[in-house]
This record gives C-alpha cells, structure tokens and sequence, in this order.
C-alpha cells in the first residue's frame, strides 16, 4: 500500500510538472505572437526630424507603408514595433517635410535650360557676346534667351534693337528679361511678330522712338511675339520637364506650384507622372485665357496624387523692374509714367465671380498698389465670412498699408523672399520712400492673414528653397548685404519661413491634410538637410545642401 502510495504521488507530482511545463510554454507562445513585429516598407532613423505638426514636435524617426507615414517618435519604440523592408539611416542629418515651392515655373524653368541664359550678365554688351557665341554653337532659326536685367548694369536703361540688328540681320532674335514681363526683339522678330509702330498696345507697351519700336515689348503685346516663335516638338517638351525635375528634385522640392500653364503642358504633366516618368507633384495654374478657363471650369477639378488642377492664374499687372506694375501715383523715377493693368479692374471682377462659380481658385498676380487695391476689391465682392476659397495673391509686392488689413486665410498673401533682397537696389527709386513701406512686408502680411506661402519664382530666381529661407529670415543677399538686414522688421522667424515653405504652402493649395508636414496618414514627402537650417549660424543658411529627397517614401534623390 505504501509503494502503490508512492507511486501515485510521484505520478502526481509529475502530472503537475509537465502541467506548469505546458503553462509556461503557452505563455511564451502568447507572449511570442504578441511581440512579431509589424511588417512596414520604410523606417526613417537617426534624424532631428522637425515634423511642423500643431505643436511643431520634434522627432526621432518615422515609419512609412504604402507612400504615407504609418507613426513618428522615438527611434527604439519604433523599432521595437516594426520590421521595416528598408531603413534609411539619416545619421543625425536634419529632416524637414517635402519643401513646397508656393509659386514657380518648372515648365518655363526646363525650356530656360534649353535657351541662352542671360542671367548675371553686367552690361549689354556682354548681352550680346553671349547671343554671339550661343548663335556659334546652335545655330538656330529663331534664337531665344531669357535673363538679361537692365537694374544690373552700369547704364540702367532699356536696350534697344540696333546691334541685334546688325548681327542678326536676318534671324529673328527674341530676349526675354528676367522677369519674364519684358522683351528685347530684334527687327526680324517683330517683322515675324507683326509688331510696329501702329500696334495695339493695351495691357502693356511698344516702346516707340523717332517713330519707330526700339525692340522692347512689355507685358501684353509680348504675346505676339509667343505666337510668331516656333513650335516646341513633343520631346522637346517632354525633355524640358525632365530637366526642370532633376534641378528641383536636387534642391530638395517636392511639389511645385507651377504659376501659369495651358491645357496641353498640364495635361503632358499628367501623363508623364502616370507613366512614373515624373516624380514631383504639381499644383497647376491654369492660364488665363478663353480656351483654357472654356474646358476647366466646365470640367472641374482634377485631382490626383501628383497633379492638383484647382486654380486660375490671373496677371492683374506686370513687373516692378520693367515699370510694368500698376501703380496709384507715377513712377517716382519716371514722371509720368504708371505702369499698366492687364486685366482691368471690371474684367477682374466678372472673373472672381465665374472663377468662384465653378468652385476654382482665383491666384491673381499684383504687383503695384494700384493692381493688390483692383485685386482685393474684386476679391471682397466675391468672399464672404462663411467662404473658404484660399485665393491668393501672387507677389503681393507693393501693398498700401491700410489694405493689408484684407489679407487672411481666403486672401493669402503668397510672396517670394528672395524678390526683396533682389530687388532693394532699386525699389526705392521706383516708388519713393512712402510707398516701400507697404512693400516686400511679410511680417506685416502675416500678421493680418495668419499665414503665408513662400516661394522663389524661378527660373526668375535661382532654384534654391534655401535662398528662399535666408532672404525671408536675414532679408539679406548672398553677399551678406545689408548688414542688420533690409528692412529687417519685416523678417520672419525660422519657424514661421518653414511653415510657409511647408504646411501654409499646403494649406493655400488645400492639400494641408495630405502634405505639409510629417503627420500619420499624410504622404511620406520629406526633404534631408545636410545640417540644422533652425539652429546654424543665419549666415550658413543658404550654403546648406540638400542629401536626399523622398516622395511617397521613394528615395528620387541623393547626393552620394
């Protein structure tokens, strides 16, 4: 009895053993499939990641699955939860979201590369040694240029035909100043043109000497011009918008608003991106002319994840450098003269009601302060309190003071900082010392919209986002001129400048809730800097280079 006893309780004890066994295994079996780890297609590691959420938290790193942000925090929790395909290590470099450039021209910019650039050139001479040896090289049918600046020269005046004349007897030679609001043509290009002396001017101007045009044609009549250049082939185009990409994509920008474009480019746009020939998002202006505004506002908007078609481009006036822009008084450098509207004030108005009809956007060029004054009128008769159309104002440059009061989240000012530190050579001398100060006022035009979207305007400028962000915070030139800063008041803080390159430029293209900054559900667009844009010494700023680039959390540029 006592063996079988013994028996029993060993045969108990056992029992109990391989019964704690079999618990302690189920718990490591659940604790095991409680712990595997979340496949994912992209973990961003080892960064300062300044994600421009509500609370502009800074993070460590970010997860992305399908081309969106998954979750941002702190590096080891990410990685304890997920198992990423890939890792991009950033070690220790800054990540910004995708850089939004507000207002550019990537087409315009790609057929600049094709063309003779103009650009720095210090006197017209060197204008037309340029045209020289460029003519050498191609040896072209119509040759075109673009860049040359009259302001930087010795002799600050408009040039005239005669030595293009003479060289080019007969091919039509056509130079488009930098602005893109003027143009040097040749007697060849104006014959092509059908431009002379009797030509209606309206919305612009021929200038006329001794009877005769000089070869400058400002703002409107340029259209002749367009219309007599010859037409660019499909794959030069094609090739044109390739190009622009590249350039942007290097500067760290990941979605451009391009200011101005037709029906057929936009949709080129379209195609090239459906095909993954384009990477870059594109915010489309539309131009404004009959047939383009005939086929969108009936069409409607067109969305995509690349491409956003919701907007009109509208040019009130020209440029301030050409003396194109409308101003209220004469020029203070030039008695008598105005400038002129391009789109009359009662044109602007019956626009803003068709253009909001069709539940569009109204993004409308002003850049004297009689055009913002036509254009914010025009505005307030269409938005009311309980609106939320977004329209911008393009460049907003010359601005009365007491109508900045207008700007707001449905008048966004949307400005181009490194036009201020180009321009202030020669600002004052066109409009006086009483009208700069409603100019080139950011702080100012923040402070009443709340918000402000920033931009270069290249091929204007230079394609630099990080130009953009030092002229609006130092409102200095790349010289480090002036020192103090030009107008310094009128500065925005390092924050504020990034949220205008990044979420408030999202939010003017009512995109805020996909891009802007790097928030869950949002797309994994987010440029890496080579160092800390908001803690470096101002004056490193615009040097800083860019070391990678990330749409849709595919890599489509790196510096190494």
């Amino acid at each position: 009895i006592r063996r079988q006893r013994q028996m029993c309780i060993r045969d108990s004890n056992k029992y109990n053993k391989m019964k704690k066994t079999l618990f302690i295994g189920a718990i490591i079996s659940i604790l095991s499939c409680s712990s595997e780890k979340i496949k994912t297609d992209l973990l961003v590691k080892n960064a300062t990641i300044y994600t421009v959420n509500k609370g502009f938290d800074i993070a460590e790193a970010f997860i992305v699955n399908n081309g969106k942000i998954v979750e941002v925090g702190l590096q080891k929790d990410l990685m304890a939860r997920y198992k990423a395909t890939k890792t991009f290590n950033a070690e220790g470099k800054t990540i910004v979201p995708g850089l939004i450039d507000a207002h550019a021209h990537l087409y315009n910019l790609g057929l600049f590369l094709q063309i003779l650039d103009l650009k720095g050139t210090k006197s017209f001479e060197e204008v037309l040694e340029r045209v020289v040896i460029f003519q050498k090289d191609k040896n072209l049918t119509y040759i075109e240029g673009r860049g040359w600046d009259q302001n930087d020269w010795d002799v600050k005046e408009f040039p005239t035909k005669e030595k293009l004349d003479e060289l080019f007897p007969d091919t039509p030679v056509a130079l488009k100043r930098i602005d893109g609001h003027a143009y040097l043509a040749n007697s060849k290009a104006l014959e092509l043109a059908g431009i002379n002396a009797d030509t209606d001017a309206a919305g612009g101007e021929i200038i006329i000497k001794n009877g005769n045009p000089t070869g400058i044609i400002i703002d409107s009549p340029m259209n002749l011009i367009n219309k007599s250049i010859p037409n660019y082939s499909l794959d030069y185009k094609i090739k044109a918008l390739k190009e622009a990409e590249k350039v942007c994509l290097k500067m760290g920008l990941t979605t451009i608003d391009d200011a101005g474009l037709d029906r057929e480019i936009i949709e080129l746009i379209d195609s090239l991106q459906q095909t993954g020939d384009l990477s870059t998002r594109v915010y489309a202006m539309v131009s404004n002319s009959k047939e383009n505004l005939n086929y969108y506002l009936q069409k409607g908007v067109t969305k995509t994840n690349r491409l956003n078609v919701r907007s009109i481009k509208v040019y009130a006036d020209g440029a301030l450098g050409s003396r194109g822009a409308a101003m209220r008084d004469e020029y203070s450098d030039q008695s008598g003269h105005y400038g002129a509207m391009i789109t009359p004030m009662d044109q602007l108005v019956a626009l803003a009601d068709k253009i909001a009809k069709a539940g569009f956007q109204m993004n409308t060029h002003a850049i004297g302060d009689s055009a913002n004054v036509s254009v914010i009128r025009a505005y307030k008769k269409v938005i009311n309190d309980t609106s939320d159309l977004r329209w911008r104002i393009e460049h907003a440059q010359v601005v009365i003071p007491s109508y900045i009061d207008y700007f707001s989240k449905n008048i966004i000012p949307s400005v181009q900082p490194t036009h201020a530190t180009s321009d202030m050579y020669w600002a004052e001398d066109r409009v006086g010392a009483e009208r700069i100060k409603g100019a080139y006022a950011y702080k100012t035009l923040l402070k009443s919209a709340n918000m402000i979207a920033l931009g270069t305007d290249f091929p204007i400028e230079k394609v630099n986002p990080m130009h953009t962000f030092y002229a609006a915070v130092a409102r200095k030139d790349l010289d480090n001129y002036p020192e103090g800063g030009y107008r310094i008041d009128e500065g925005l803080t390092r924050e504020e400048t990034l949220k205008g390159m990044t979420i408030w430029a999202a939010y003017s293209n009512f995109e805020e809730d996909e891009k802007g900054s790097i928030e869950i559900g949002k797309f994994a667009d987010f440029t890496v800097l080579e160092k800390d844009i908001m803690t470096i010494p101002v004056n490193e700023i615009p040097s800083v280079k860019v070391s990678a680039t990330f749409i849709n959390g595919e890599m489509v540029f790196t510096k190494n």
